[in-house]
């Protein structure tokens, strides 16, 4: 007979990790039930499939540096390499104070899935650091870069893992890095991240990328239902880098924008919201707070707004089982990582409210990141033009795949991504074989 104490039921929903906290198993353990839901799926692959449960490295640094005021503060930094099956690492970086590790190791793990489902040969990675970027001076933020930088540096390079830039990082970012490991490996390495200045070897088109991914696969899922974005109303939640470049767009191609949120405000204008003059004033004034081209509204007011594609494109567990019962929208376009847990999407699917899933739908960023690395690698760059046309080619070409897939298998778009991508790493996997 056992003596072993009983475990929480959530303690399996991790994966069985034991370096994670039962009692908060979110968002991991909607990665961990997102790939048991493909399990019957997978065929002779299905003997791999706790690989996914269990990310291949984890590492976690301490980033101390010297204050302006000549105090020590010391940061706490992640960087996870969920799977390097079917080629090196390939995640961002992100600057917030609500990081966890549990945080990082999900958004990993759904980036080796975006990755495979896509089919760039990388594997999945990702980072961060437990900082307010706003509450440190520029200098203090610089030095947190370059330590945190140099601590996960024995992981990180153009053939190991690639970063790139997240919530509360950018360009600079980026650069700064770069120019860290560079110096650390006493030679300019510029395609150890990617999303850096066009100056420093980015690739143009890449700071609209993920944006432009969310409005392509919008409008390929409305074709496949006969919504056409011309006089759709949409709604945003996010108007950063992603949902602000996805409202712009949806805004260029004659749909009515009529509610947007950030972190500072959530606004509507049932007339449509003038979205070039929203983003000057954010550009401006950090945030929506003031503009005066609509009205605040309550946040949960903002989800049951009428509308014909939500775009949630902000932080992940956005959509809840109740909040999904009260969105009247007919297509969910997930921008954000991870923005619907899986009891919601249950909840959306039973109200026939189609999903296009993070993992395909903010999957622009990620493919124009390849392009800048293979870019670097040649040091041969492409117009703006050319990296929009492959980028809008790889994006139709990976959502037809995905949309066939749930056609013929009666499965949810999520679920046939995963299948999709789930097969192509367990695949890798088994024909490497396990070492030694």
């Amino acid at each position: 007979m056992s003596t072993q104490p009983a475990r929480p039921a959530s303690f399996d929903k991790l994966g069985g990790l034991s370096y994670l906290n039962p009692a908060a198993p979110e968002p991991w353990s909607s990665f961990v039930e997102q790939i048991e839901r493909v399990r019957p799926y997978l065929g002779s692959l299905e003997r791999w499939i706790e690989t996914l449960k269990h990310p291949k490295r984890t590492l976690i640094v301490d980033v101390p540096i010297e204050r302006d005021d000549g105090t020590v503060a010391h940061y706490e930094g992640y960087r996870v390499q969920h799977s390097l099956s079917r080629g090196p690492g390939k995640g961002g970086v992100r600057f917030h104070p609500d990081v966890t590790l549990n945080e990082v190791m999900a958004l990993a793990g759904w980036m080796t899935i975006k990755n495979a489902a896509v089919g760039l040969p990388f594997g999945g990675a990702k980072g961060g650091i437990r900082v307010d970027p706003a509450s440190v001076s520029k200098g203090e933020l610089q030095r947190i870069t370059r330590r945190y930088t140099s601590e996960i540096g024995v992981i990180i390079g153009p053939n190991k893992d690639i970063p790139a830039p997240d919530v509360g990082t950018n360009a600079m970012t980026m650069a700064v890095m770069m120019d860290t490991y560079s110096m650390n490996r006493g030679g300019t390495a510029t395609g150890v991240v990617t999303g850096k200045p066009i100056a420093l070897g980015g690739s143009l088109g890449r700071q609209e990328a993920t944006g432009r991914g969310v409005f392509i696969t919008a409008r390929e899922a409305g074709r496949s239902i006969g919504l056409p974005i011309e006089g759709a109303r949409v709604v945003v939640q996010g108007f950063g880098n992603v949902g602000g470049i996805a409202a712009r767009l949806f805004h260029e191609a004659g749909a009515r924008v009529i509610a947007v949120a950030d972190h500072t405000a959530t606004l509507v204008n049932e007339g449509g919201i003038d979205v070039p003059a929203a983003l000057a004033h954010t550009a401006a004034n950090g945030g929506l707070a003031g503009f005066a081209g609509a009205a605040a509204i309550d946040i949960e007011d903002f989800w049951q707004l009428g509308c014909e594609f939500l775009v949630p494109a902000a932080l992940e567990g956005q959509i809840t089982p109740q909040r999904a019962e009260r969105i009247r929208a007919r297509v969910v376009v997930e921008g954000a990582n991870g923005p619907t847990t899986p009891a919601a999407d249950d909840v959306l699917r039973a109200r026939n409210v189609l999903v296009v899933p993070d993992v395909i739908a903010n999957a622009g960023g990620v493919t124009v990141s390849y392009f800048e690395w293979v870019q670097d690698f040649s040091s041969f760059f492409w117009s703006e033009e050319e990296i929009n046309e492959r980028l809008e080619r790889i994006m139709i070409n990976a959502f037809n795949a995905i949309a066939h897939v749930a056609t013929e298998k009666q499965v949810p778009l999520r679920t046939a991504a995963f299948i999709i991508a789930c097969s192509r790493v367990l695949e890798a996997r088994a024909e490497r074989g396990l070492y030694p």
